[in-house]
């Protein structure tokens, strides 16, 4: 598995975390989420951009994904779903990696940490969020 791949589920657990402990200080929690798994150097270069660029821009992640997910409260939306959005929507934010690529690997997230219908929802929602945002 990629440096890339690994670093996003790494991210994603940290987002996780910080959503179930009441959304303390990210960074912080995410140093002490990576510590207690071992997490590589390698990995936690990419996580911590990724991480970084959900702390810097949620308020803008959550209502730009709010605007897409119409029938849907973003706070209704399971936790694991919740964090795979915010993280895929603030990767398609840093304009580093392909839009396409970016959603593949959040569906590809949704599926191992939630379920098929997670994959699928994630999928439609980021898709939606790419397209609103002028991304693809």
């Amino acid at each position: 598995m990629r440096i890339e791949t690994r670093a996003r589920a790494r991210a994603l657990q940290a987002l996780y975390a910080w959503e179930m402990r009441g959304g303390n200080d990210l960074m912080k929690l995410s140093a002490e989420v990576w510590d207690d798994l071992a997490v590589s150097p390698e990995e936690r270069i990419f996580a911590t951009a990724l991480v970084r660029a959900v702390a810097a821009h949620i308020d803008d992640l959550d209502a730009g994904l709010s605007e897409v997910t119409t029938n849907w409260r973003l706070e209704r939306i399971g936790a694991i779903e919740r964090s795979v959005l915010r993280l895929g929507a603030g990767e398609l934010g840093s304009k580093q990696t392909p839009p396409r690529v970016v959603i593949k690997e959040a569906v590809r997230l949704a599926e191992r940490f939630g379920s098929e219908e997670s994959a699928r929802f994630v999928n439609g929602v980021l898709d939606a969020y790419a397209r609103r945002t002028g991304m693809i």
